[in-house]
């Protein structure tokens, strides 16, 4: 005899050898109990909700999330609290450091618009195809001062406390700076250091901040030790100094906040920053930094059963969501089940087809060519998406669709789209194509690992199989705030994971997010690398209002996972009825069809994660249909969200059992 669950934490007990008929017979039962309405609804979570009446602050480290409270507690809004944990996760190396990239949404309560906020760096100076092909590459390195873009965190910081915050800088910093002084290193970020201190040893100030035991067994700092970061505490103090000169001299508190941007990207610190980057063999300009600046920027949205749901635009993977949920709505999700075999095969092949339009179409709005966004967002065109649907397999190869005749116009690459396939070529030469199924290991392709005291962060590459098993749900990390005034900020700040480069004596991680650029326009004619130019990146925040007023605050880390992840989130409240946890720690399904953003940027057609509590019988009919099905413990990813109760003027809070996220509430 053997024993599995449904979703629902029920037991059953069945016999391992049975008939056909009594096969047939055990999947309708299944498929029957899987869309009983009452069992998702019902479901209990590891986690409570957390209720906040004045604010609720979450992200992905305890020691963060207190940040955000002590902002709070200070009298800083959302905005201010969503800033510090972005400052205290940067400092705590939490899959992300100070030379990555922020990306957030901003609700204003007092003009009732969705602000979005781009502070993503840009490749530099000298970063064509020509350079890195002359270098050997068939795309941008996945590690090292040649996958850095400008830095974006620094400035994405200064620019939302400028604008939409109420406290000054220095209040804001204040945890961080307290932290970069010294703060008792957790076991994650410590075990991610020593596993892969053979990347870090190349990099010599790298070598010097992360490794104080070297020479010993164990050359990363243990857990609990206090970790020290005396030339980033410096670096943080220096933006301070420059605020606080400024309001001397008579400056607006916004003037003055924006004096720090000036120093960081214009002054001293874009000095040595610039100096060591070279030194290491990275391409960063002093032109580079000055030029750049946050951009701030309409989101783009859609409707789905009465809630519009936003997403920053195409420079982010955030429209395959609308894209989905454009395909989804032509289907009747409650009625098949949850985790059924029809809603698992409906969910993976509505985001095969909108992660292919991501995989051909997406890239930076400010350069050309310019992505069709209004056609891939069109109802219509989804509709027709849809429609093209093998409801009876999987199909292994989904193609890029033809946005362009839905906004009224033609298409420009019509002659790659249709040389296009699902598995990347090679492109040494025109006939070479990449076999199916190939194994994508990068850094990122999916995120943190499986358990918040032994997960490693970075590919060392020595250990692939390893590597995949526990690494699916690695980087990133992800910001929820919000307050009694009303400001919501949802960010998924990233970039410059551990193994990073430390830029000289500032003590800035450096990010590596070109390596998601592409440098065929075969691949992707909107998103081949040029200097000045942002890559397509996977990070997502996401809002969702409902009669014009917060519903929905949530994000997750996991590359190309995000946008999977939180489809199912939204759907597991709006369609399964589930309260803000049961959403955060329900089972979701992970497909890895899509081009990975990371690394050599391979697809595994057909493969499918879903959880391991899943009825054996859903189970084999996938992999009737042609999936290569595996199970896990935990699918759900760790999500964080808040859900507005306006009926008791309260704020739920939830975060998922997987990792170390965290959300404090008042």
């Amino acid at each position: 005899m053997s024993r599995t669950h449904d979703h629902a934490g029920r037991q059953f007990t069945f016999p391992v050898r049975v008939t056909r008929a009594a096969t047939a017979a055990l999947i309708v039962l299944a498929t029957v109990l899987a869309a009983w309405p009452g069992e998702a609804r019902a479901q209990a979570t590891v986690k409570p909700v957390l209720h906040g009446q004045e604010w609720v602050a979450i992200t992905g480290k305890p020691l963060a999330a207190t940040a955000g409270a002590m902002v709070f507690q200070k009298g800083g809004n959302a905005v201010d609290a969503a800033a510090a944990m972005i400052a205290a996760t940067s400092t705590m190396w939490d899959v992300l450091s100070w030379g990555g990239e922020t990306q957030a949404l901003i609700y204003n309560p007092h003009t009732r618009e969705v602000i979005g906020v781009n502070a993503l760096g840009v490749a530099p100076t000298g970063a064509t195809p020509e350079f890195f092909r002359e270098q050997g590459h068939d795309l941008v390195p996945e590690r090292g001062p040649l996958s850095a873009v400008t830095p974006g965190t620094p400035g994405g910081i200064i620019a939302m406390v400028a604008e939409y915050g109420r406290l000054s800088l220095g209040q804001v910093l204040a945890p961080a700076i307290r932290m970069a002084d010294g703060y008792p290193i957790e076991a994650q970020t410590a075990n991610s250091i020593e596993r892969n201190k053979r990347h870090l040893k190349q990099w010599p100030y790298t070598k010097a901040v992360m490794l104080p035991h070297l020479g010993e067994e164990w050359e990363a700092p243990h857990a609990g030790e206090i970790f020290r970061q005396p030339d980033l505490a410096a670096t943080l103090r220096k933006l301070v100094e420059a605020e606080a000169a400024a309001l001397a001299a008579g400056a607006s508190r916004k003037d003055a906040i924006y004096a720090a941007h000036e120093r960081f990207y214009r002054g001293d610190i874009a000095e040595e920053l610039v100096r060591s980057v070279q030194e290491q063999g990275g391409l960063i300009t002093m032109a580079d930094l000055a030029g750049w600046s946050v951009r701030f920027e309409e989101p783009v949205s859609t409707t789905y059963k009465g809630v519009d749901v936003y997403k920053l635009t195409h420079w982010t993977q955030g429209p395959v969501m609308l894209q989905t949920l454009n395909i989804l709505e032509n289907f009747d999700l409650p009625a098949m089940g949850y985790n059924s075999v029809r809603y698992v095969h409906a969910l993976y092949q509505a985001m095969n087809l909108a992660f292919a339009d991501r995989d051909f179409y997406y890239g930076d709005p400010d350069h050309e060519p310019s992505t069709p966004i209004q056609g891939l967002l069109s109802k219509e065109y989804a509709r027709d998406r849809a429609a093209t649907i093998d409801w009876e397999r999987n199909d292994p190869d989904v193609r890029p669709g033809d946005p362009y005749p839905y906004q009224g116009g033609t298409n420009p690459f019509r002659e790659y789209l249709e040389a296009w396939r699902t598995v990347r070529p090679t492109h040494d030469d025109d006939d070479a194509t990449a076999a199916a199924g190939a194994h994508d290991v990068s850094q990122g392709s999916l995120a943190r690992a499986a358990s918040g005291a032994s997960g490693a962060s970075g590919h060392d590459g020595h250990d692939a199989a390893a590597w995949e098993e526990q690494d699916f749900y690695r980087g990133t990390t992800s910001v929820q705030a919000a307050d009694a005034e009303g400001w919501v900020v949802s960010v998924t700040p990233s970039g410059g994971w551990i193994p990073a480069v430390i830029a000289g004596r500032t003590g800035i991680g450096l990010s590596q997010r070109a390596q998601s650029f592409v440098l065929d326009p075969r691949d992707n004619p909107y998103n081949v690398v040029a200097p000045g130019k942002q890559p397509r990146v996977t990070l997502t925040p996401s809002l969702a209002l409902k009669d014009g007023r917060p519903f929905l605050s949530f994000a997750v880390q996991g590359g190309d996972g995000q946008d999977q992840n939180l489809l199912q989130f939204f759907l597991n409240v709006v369609e399964f009825g589930m309260n803000v946890q049961q959403a955060a720690e329900a089972p979701n399904i992970n497909s890895y069809q899509m081009r990975s953003s990371f690394g050599a940027q391979r697809s595994q057609p057909g493969r499918l994660l879903v959880n391991d509590q899943m009825s054996p019988w859903v189970l084999q009919s996938l992999r009737d249909m042609g999936y290569r099905v595996e199970t896990r413990a935990r699918t759900s990813g760790p999500l964080n969200a808040i859900f507005f109760d306006w009926e008791n003027g309260t704020m739920w809070g939830g975060s998922s059992n997987f990792g170390e996220d965290y959300g404090i509430a008042w």
